[in-house]
């Protein structure tokens, strides 16, 4: 309800009226009735006239007031009752099936119990039916009672991830139960976790049947694929997963077991291939088992292109890709990159990269990157320059040295001592070489020297290395052999 003012001019005098009026819905569309007149509220303060409106509405619904109104307030709450009893009058002469019951509710006091969420639950069973995605967990053999708890496990993990000890709850509290017609009451974890079971197996084939489906769907392009991996640990033992074993952490928890996950890519960002590798295997031994993978998902065609980062851009793996007939883009090693150290310094040629914001985050913030192209036998390099990238290096950089020139201290006054665990001739080459391998980014422009004969050890900046390192800040190398 709201208040419509009416004014009218007679005899050059001008009238204004005050209408409460109700919008209801007809066959025809929404239409406005008028309730009933208030006259003219100018005396009143314009603020108080909302404050009026939900007064005479409350007086509408036969609500009482805990205070009865007095003075023109009065006047004005009889009108609504009067109102409201020719209301009810009419709506007792028509029939019992269009007459409605008219009560009183106290809106602040009203509660809701099992409410469910439908909006992106429906939204996402919209397009798990678009994809076929029943189809293709039937035709590898998934019952009825299997696809629809690998719907709401996928919808949880778009939607609301969370465990599968908290997934039951979630699916209750959504309206998943109401569109699919499955009572969720006794669903337990034990049920998600065997259904996990059941389709890791089945991965192979139902990859392959969803890459082609979406690349049909959404026209995807098929000619670039990415792969990288990252890791996940075990807070226990593991005892019953073979593959659990203890590697390089990205975590940070060399002291738990873990597994590598692989995971290959189009373009456009949508998931092709996985595989899940012992947590002790080197980055590089993953390549050729992964493109067996991509293979046998969506076939790949000779002249196709695949990239991978620094880790798998070894020789061998580099040869495996060639013999396959594919191109590759890859990042180049250390090494490779400073034997452009000149072209790096020189700034013609260098055209700057546009990158477009996200289209659903037009504030978001790009990097500046240049890039230059330069031949090389059968490599097309692209030398690129990343203004982030050079405070990040130098961020780095700064970091481990000051970690390393503590190590190094440390190591000074231990062998100085002369005595005492770490300080024997080859306790101390060891420690050398472990300082080396862990601050390898600084540790390359360091001169460390040992005299066992007088049990003395030393170090030194070499200043030219650290200055021709300080200048590839920011700079990252790119080796291709496509045709560019």
């Amino acid at each position: 309800m709201y208040l419509r003012k009416a004014s009218r001019t007679y005899k050059g005098k001008t009238y204004t009226n005050h209408l409460l009026v109700d919008s209801i819905l007809t066959p025809k569309g929404p239409r406005q009735t008028v309730i009933c007149s208030l006259g003219d509220l100018s005396p009143r303060p314009r603020e108080e006239w909302l404050a009026l409106a939900h007064k005479m509405e409350a007086a509408l619904s036969g609500q009482q007031e805990l205070l009865p109104a007095r003075g023109e307030l009065s006047s004005l709450v009889v009108k609504a009752q009067q109102a409201r009893e020719r209301r009810l009058s009419q709506a007792a002469q028509t029939s019992s099936a269009e007459a409605g019951e008219w009560i009183a509710v106290q809106a602040d006091r009203i509660r809701t119990e099992q409410h469910r969420a439908a909006g992106a639950v429906h939204v996402g069973c919209q397009f798990w039916s678009r994809l076929g995605m029943d189809s293709i967990l039937e035709q590898v053999g998934m019952s009825a009672r299997a696809r629809t708890l690998s719907c709401v496990m996928t919808l949880n993990r778009l939607i609301h991830p969370v465990s599968e000890r908290a997934m039951p709850d979630w699916i209750r509290s959504t309206a998943l139960g109401d569109i699919l017609g499955v009572d969720f009451q006794d669903l337990t974890e034990d049920s998600l976790y065997r259904q996990l079971d059941k389709l890791y197996p089945a991965r192979v084939a139902m990859e392959a049947a969803l890459a082609e489906r979406e690349r049909n769907l959404f026209n995807l392009d098929a000619t670039v694929y990415l792969y990288d991996l990252t890791s996940t640990y075990f807070e226990g033992k593991a005892l019953a997963n073979p593959k659990a074993k203890r590697g390089y952490s990205r975590d940070g928890r060399p002291d738990c077991k873990q597994v590598l996950i692989g995971l290959a890519v189009n373009r456009d960002g949508f998931p092709l291939a996985h595989e899940v590798f012992a947590g002790n295997r080197h980055d590089s031994t993953t390549l050729n088992e992964m493109l067996e993978a991509l293979h046998r998902r969506v076939g790949l065609q000779p002249g196709q292109t695949v990239v991978v980062d620094r880790g798998l851009s070894g020789q061998e793996n580099l040869k495996k890709i060639r013999e396959r007939g594919l191109h590759y883009l890859v990042a180049a090693h250390q090494s490779e990159r400073d034997r452009w150290l000149e072209q790096f310094q020189q700034g013609e040629d260098f055209a700057e990269v546009m990158r477009e914001p996200s289209p659903s985050n037009p504030g978001q913030k790009k990097s500046r990157v240049q890039v230059k192209r330069r031949q090389a036998g059968e490599h097309t390099y692209i030398l690129c320059l990343s203004e982030e990238r050079k405070e990040k290096d130098r961020a780095i950089r700064q970091l481990h040295e000051e970690r390393l020139q503590a190590a190094l201290e440390k190591l000074t006054q231990r062998v100085a001592k002369g005595k005492g665990r770490g300080t024997q001739p080859q306790e101390v080459l060891q420690s050398m070489g472990r300082l080396r391998e862990r601050y390898s980014r600084v540790a390359r422009y360091y001169q460390m020297d040992y005299d066992p004969a007088v049990q003395k050890f030393s170090y030194r900046v070499e200043e030219s290395k650290r200055a021709a390192a300080e200048k590839l800040d920011g700079s990252y190398l790119l080796k291709t052999i496509e045709t560019m």
